[in-house]
């Protein structure tokens, strides 16, 4: 795919300067890496065109100082060239850090408005331009010269601009919502812990411990089965002459790569009678690679056979529950081949159980901001759909954007 414009066609490589890592013996090592240093940028790092920190590799001060070139700045992008292609994030004022050998810096000259380029690159087009030009066999690879190459529509500045404009303001939306949920989410999590595993509950200075297979544990507390706090419901797998992409039955969710941000992505359908999910389950990965990703499903779906849905009447509950219960269960994962659980494995698994006046009060604090996440998350679908249908139009010139600032 390439791009079809009204606007001039020019290579990226007359309006960006590109800017490796050092990959030279200044290349960090395994004692520069640190846990409080500077970030050092890999692929991973990218997401939704932005860098994500929580999980960044950081290097020492000194190993910074010493890298040559691929240190970050204001408005640069970062573009994959290695294994996952087309990855991309946009710097934004204070961050700082060293980009990884996978990247490039793609820096805009004064020819182009460097929200426009980010935006250019990040469109369908762009990314299927750059996938165009993959020279690698065993792993997708793409040189520098080849990025160049990739040609972008190009308005005056003003217009530029005004198409990053437009376009920046969905995403500032986007992030408003995102860390309206950040907020609401570290808040209930935080009140679990103070309740359910510090034991500081309301009242709970009058409550004795007593002793547990876990542990000591309140008065009147006991130890269950994951199975009889929650329903726990495994997939199974619809025969293939069920399938089919036209919206006929029940949207199925089968496995990792239908896990979006929170919701389950509909890729197929099934007219099968199986097992199903509704709103506001828990949806989990029980198999493969990406065993114990869960999303919260927005619907009703068909459970396939890599997933598994987890309900409750105190559903808020056993959301945290199972997220506090996550590392314990990452670590009794069967399978020979690749990790798994099976449905006896999970609900299986002990777990504490308070009186049910005590989850009904926690219900009662937390379900008014798991609705708000809710509308949060549905939000920042209609706010990426749109802007999403407007990037071609406005990189193409269908949308007059003069018309729109006046």
């Amino acid at each position: 795919m390439s791009f079809h414009s009204s606007f001039a066609l020019v290579p990226l490589g007359d309006v960006a300067r590109f800017i490796n890592g050092d990959r030279s013996t200044n290349y960090p090592k395994g004692g520069d890496y640190v846990d409080d240093g500077t970030p050092f940028i890999s692929a991973a790092d990218l997401d939704e065109g932005r860098v994500e920190y929580s999980s960044v590799r950081r290097i020492s001060t000194s190993a910074y100082e010493r890298l040559r070139s691929g240190k970050i700045q204001k408005d640069d992008v970062l573009f994959c060239l290695r294994g996952s292609i087309g990855k991309i994030a946009c710097i934004k004022e204070h961050e700082v850090g060293a980009i990884a050998s996978s990247l490039v810096i793609v820096r805009a000259t004064e020819n182009i408005d460097p929200q426009y380029l980010f935006f250019g690159l990040s469109s369908q087009a762009g990314q299927q331009a750059a996938l165009g030009l993959n020279n690698g066999a065993a792993q997708p690879n793409l040189s520098v010269g080849e990025l160049q190459k990739i040609r972008l529509p190009l308005p005056s500045l003003p217009i530029q601009s005004r198409i990053a404009g437009i376009l920046s303001a969905y995403d500032e939306l986007i992030e408003n919502s995102q860390r309206r949920i950040k907020i609401l989410e570290s808040m209930a999590r935080a009140l679990y812990r103070e309740w359910f595993v510090h034991f500081r509950f309301p009242g709970h200075e009058s409550v004795p411990r007593i002793p547990s297979p876990l542990g000591e544990i309140p008065n009147g507390w006991k130890v269950k089965k994951l199975g009889d706090v929650a329903e726990v419901t495994m997939g199974l797998s619809p025969k293939g002459n069920t399938y089919n992409e036209d919206g006929d039955g029940t949207p199925l969710v089968n496995g990792p790569v239908e896990f979006g941000e929170r919701f389950t992505k509909q890729v197929k359908w099934t007219t099968a009678p199986t097992k199903f999910c509704k709103e506001g389950d828990l949806v989990v990965c029980v198999r493969g690679s990406t065993t114990g990703k869960y999303v919260k499903s927005d619907g009703e779906y068909c459970l396939g056979r890599g997933v598994c849905g987890i309900s409750s009447k105190y559903q808020c509950f056993v959301d945290l529950l199972f997220e506090n219960e996550l590392p314990t269960l990452l670590g009794q994962t069967s399978g020979s081949t690749f990790p798994s659980w099976t449905g006896p494995q999970l609900k299986s698994h002990p777990v504490l159980s308070p009186p049910s006046e005590l989850l009904a009060d926690f219900v009662t604090l937390v379900k008014p901001m798991s609705a708000v996440v809710l509308g949060c998350s549905r939000k920042i679908q209609n706010l990426r759909l749109t802007r999403d249908l407007l990037l071609p139009r406005l990189l193409s010139g269908q949308i007059d954007v003069e018309a729109i600032a006046s």
